[in-house]
């Protein structure tokens, strides 16, 4: 969208009301796909911020109540259909912690999500984050020195996640694999929960 697009739809009284009826029976019916695709409107239309967090926050909720369900039947999340969106939703929050330097929330967050999700970039990805973060190494520090933002071939379901490095992946976890293991024998409690 354009500028001129993105100022019509923040002034068009009938889609806000589309999106708040939206928003209001995506909650009422737990539904994360469509929350999500409210939450991404609203952001890119920088609506109002406390309904985004409210949206945000629900979609949190959900998410951990369903991957709760998931994970007490011993089953992981693939990343299909709404298991991309669960997954999305505790790695956002992982990377929220992140954010805040709150590494160990973010290192916890991230060690529980690659025990549960079933794609094996995907987890390796995830226990670089473990390890770096075990390092306290902050988000922009992180994207700056370790983060390959020049790849354009990433898969689809990969599109919401750092799977692409400026080093070789399974070369790392080998170099850090006593950290990583020092790391599963402390956070490993959290899956016995």
């Amino acid at each position: 969208m354009n500028k001129d697009e993105l100022q019509e739809a923040r002034t068009n009284p009938d889609f806000l009301k589309f999106l708040e009826e939206n928003r209001l029976k995506a909650i009422e019916n737990d539904d994360l796909a469509l929350m999500y695709e409210t939450l991404d409107s609203m952001l890119i239309l920088d609506l109002e911020e406390d309904k985004i967090n409210n949206l945000y926050q629900n979609i949190l909720k959900t998410a951990f109540e369903k991957i709760e369900k998931i994970v007490s039947q011993d089953k992981k999340l693939n990343l299909e259909d709404e298991n991309l969106l669960l997954v999305r939703a505790l790695y956002e929050h992982g990377i929220e912690n992140w954010s805040y330097d709150n590494f160990d929330g973010a290192k916890e967050i991230m060690f529980v999500l690659s025990n549960i999700v079933d794609d094996e970039l995907l987890e390796k990805s995830l226990n670089v984050l473990v390890i770096v973060l075990s390092n306290q190494m902050n988000l922009d520090e992180f994207y700056e020195k370790k983060v390959n933002l020049d790849v354009n071939d990433i898969k689809e379901e990969h599109g919401y996640f750092i799977v692409n490095f400026k080093f070789d992946i399974d070369e790392y976890l080998v170099s850090n694999e006593a950290i990583l293991k020092k790391e599963y024998e402390n956070l490993k409690h959290l899956l016995e929960a």
